[in-house]
């Protein structure tokens, strides 16, 4: 890349590579050394929003999920969308019921392996995929018994679009969460979705607030405002605390983008948004796409031949080595197990930019996920809707993307040792492994003096120094004025009704006597003597 290269300019790159013209929905997405997430801004220079050295290790992910994704224009935008969303239900975004988990897994089976062969697929078949972060042994048979029996003569197509169909009826369809704080210390995972704003707490979603209701959102410091006006001139602001001020302005920026890209008409209607008071600049935000009105119009004009689609076949865990459709990691090559590794989910070489939790529970605990269906998107935000008897908790969502190649490597080969996700201890120590930290520990040992801020602390002291530098200006700018309405007051022959009540207070004689009259005295000796000095010297 130039070093004037505009985010716009790589992501037309990717998705000319990638043959894809309903580009709008998707993103790029990377993650700086403070382990907070961004969307790479198509308006500004590729380089300049990178913290970290090159090379950059950025995802491509779905960021506007569609409303309806069955109704994409083109086959190779629904299996783009239907990878990411694949990718959400392993890492615990997507919850469901069993039934539900059953059905989705067996869609990605048919997908991807076909037609049930018993010569080629053995008696526990499906227990050697991992769809979800945990399996019971009751839901692998489930998803065989629906892929064997229902499944049968469905085209890859033709199962991607019909679990696009069902995972858009789930409640938490296009969530992607960011852990904050309510006023009263609870943990909560805020999301923005096609259909509005939406909070989950425990094992709830406490409010859910359709687009046309936001009036408006705002952040200073940690703290997240949410105005909110409904029915009956009701007007309700919800305050969330995010974990550091960049998670926050992080959170921001999404949901200005998001409310601009659902709820406009068009994107000449796109207005400039700042977070700003009287006395500080804030932050200025301004989203720069087209909105979803404008894409599905763009779509519907698309005519063209369909793009060939190379899809990659599911790899089957360590334990399967019956099953040959994908090669395992201990035969290929260092170089390739990047390439090997991303066909499990689209998206396992950057774990750490999902939510873990667990979307199906064990045998034992029966259908323990209930989602409500779409219509309780219609609902008001007062209705307590019950997402899962387990506690919704994406607690790593604060460390996502990799920041290396070879923290990825760490990764895979720990999830290949144990065959689970791996743990938020085990993800900070291969992040320590990185370059990135590699280089911040050799830059405090040559600089021990320098107290060991990283570049966000930096920043943060700035931004407190210039706003310490406005209030001070904004303070003798004050000050002038008073000082020239008090000149005006005392020294000019103005004899308006204002200044002749002022100046007959006692008040304002006994000041203009006993104090301005001795300084002013004062001040033209010592001025007196001054310019005679000059004329001696």
């Amino acid at each position: 890349l130039q070093r004037d290269a505009k985010g716009q300019y790589l992501f037309d790159l990717l998705c000319h590579h990638l043959n894809l013209l309903e580009k709008d929905y998707f993103g790029i997405r990377f993650v700086d050394p403070d382990k907070q997430r961004h969307w790479l801004e198509f308006t500004k220079s590729v380089v300049k929003q990178m913290r970290a050295h090159p090379p950059f290790t950025m995802c491509f992910r779905v960021k506007f999920y569609p409303t309806d994704p069955a109704a994409l224009k083109e086959e190779i935008t629904r299996y783009l969308v239907f990878l990411q969303i694949k990718r959400d239900l392993y890492h615990g975004r997507l919850l469901c019921k069993t039934s539900d988990a059953a059905l989705l897994a067996a869609y990605i089976l048919q997908a991807e392996i076909g037609d049930y062969d018993p010569g080629k697929h053995p008696e526990g078949y499906s227990s050697k995929f991992q769809f979800f972060p945990k399996h019971s042994e009751k839901l692998e048979r489930k998803i065989a018994e629906i892929h064997k029996s229902e499944l049968s003569g469905q085209t890859p197509a033709t199962s991607e679009l019909n679990f696009l169909r069902k995972a858009q009826t789930l409640e938490t369809y296009g969530v992607d969460p960011h852990p904050c704080k309510d006023v009263s210390g609870n943990a909560a995972f805020l999301a923005f979705t096609p259909f509005g704003f939406v909070v989950l707490q425990g094992n709830k979603r406490v409010h859910f607030i359709k687009w046309n209701e936001v009036t408006k959102m705002k952040f200073e410091g940690k703290t997240f405002y949410l105005y909110v006006s409904q029915k009956e001139e009701k007007k309700i602001v919800l305050t969330y605390f995010a974990p550091t001020p960049e998670a926050c302005k992080h959170l921001w920026k999404c949901g200005i983008e998001n409310q601009a890209f659902y709820k406009l008409e068009k994107s000449s209607q796109v207005r400039t948004v700042s977070s700003s008071n009287l006395f500080f600049k804030g932050s200025r935000f301004r989203y720069s796409g087209r909105v979803a009105k404008e894409v599905m119009e763009s779509s519907a004009k698309i005519k063209r031949e369909p793009p060939e689609i190379h899809r990659a076949g599911l790899v089957p865990s360590r334990s399967c080595p019956s099953i040959t459709h994908g090669p395992r990691l201990s035969s290929v090559p260092r170089t390739r197990r990047r390439a090997v590794h991303i066909s499990i989910m689209e998206g396992l070489e950057s774990l750490r930019d999902s939510a873990h939790s667990t979307p199906v529970r064990s045998a034992s605990h029966g259908d323990a996920f209930a989602g409500p269906g779409r219509s309780g998107r219609a609902e008001s935000s007062e209705r307590v809707a019950v997402i899962a008897d387990e506690s919704y908790s994406p607690a790593d969502s604060v460390l996502p993307t990799p920041v290396a190649e070879h923290s990825l490597e760490l990764m895979l080969l720990s999830r290949q040792a144990n065959g689970a996700p791996c743990s938020i201890e085990e993800e900070k120590e291969s992040e320590a492994g990185t370059p990135a930290a590699e280089a911040e520990g050799e830059l405090r040992a040559l600089c021990p003096g320098a107290g060991g801020l990283g570049p966000a602390q930096a920043q943060q002291v700035n931004k407190f120094l210039l706003s310490v530098l406005r209030l001070l200006l904004v303070t003798v700018g004050l000050l002038f004025v008073l000082l020239l309405l008090l000149i005006v007051l005392t020294e000019s022959d103005l004899d308006t009704a204002f200044f002749r009540d002022i100046r007959q207070t006692p008040e304002f004689e006994q000041f203009h006597y006993q104090y301005f009259c001795p300084l002013r005295r004062w001040f033209a000796c010592k001025l007196r003597a001054v310019v005679n000095l000059l004329i001696d010297t």
